[in-house]
């Protein structure tokens, strides 16, 4: 598998502990009130997990909310399973981090409907 690799710098006037809190502990908050124009949509890389790693390198998922006709939201996911090579990945092999991710979100659909004013 080929990697591309590039690094970049920027400087600010603003403490990195205030950057870091802002830009990755709090992001999901601070964005969709600065940058209202943002899409509902968050793609990350798991390189560990105890999902079938002996045979996946890592996994890119992407996560994209969109409203439905009921006032809810339709969750629509994507998994991109970067294989080890010479390996067969089968669907028995990620159904236990499915699972996990589905009752996930069940939880938190449950959480939000018990608590109305929560990240509203």
């Amino acid at each position: 598998m080929a990697i591309a690799c590039f690094n970049q710098e920027l400087k600010t006037g603003t403490a990195p502990l205030r950057m870091f809190k802002a830009l990755i502990l709090d992001s999901h908050s601070l964005i969709p009130k600065i940058a209202p124009q943002e899409k509902l949509v968050c793609k990350y890389t798991l390189i560990m997990s105890d999902i079938a790693f002996n045979k996946i390198e890592s996994v890119v998922y992407e996560v994209k909310f969109e409203a439905s006709s009921d006032d809810g939201c339709i969750c629509k996911m994507t998994s991109k399973y970067h294989v080890k090579a010479g390996v067969e990945l089968k669907e028995e092999d990620i159904k236990h981090g499915k699972d996990k991710a589905t009752g996930l979100y069940k939880v938190v659909e449950e959480y939000l409907a018990a608590n109305p004013d929560a990240y509203a």
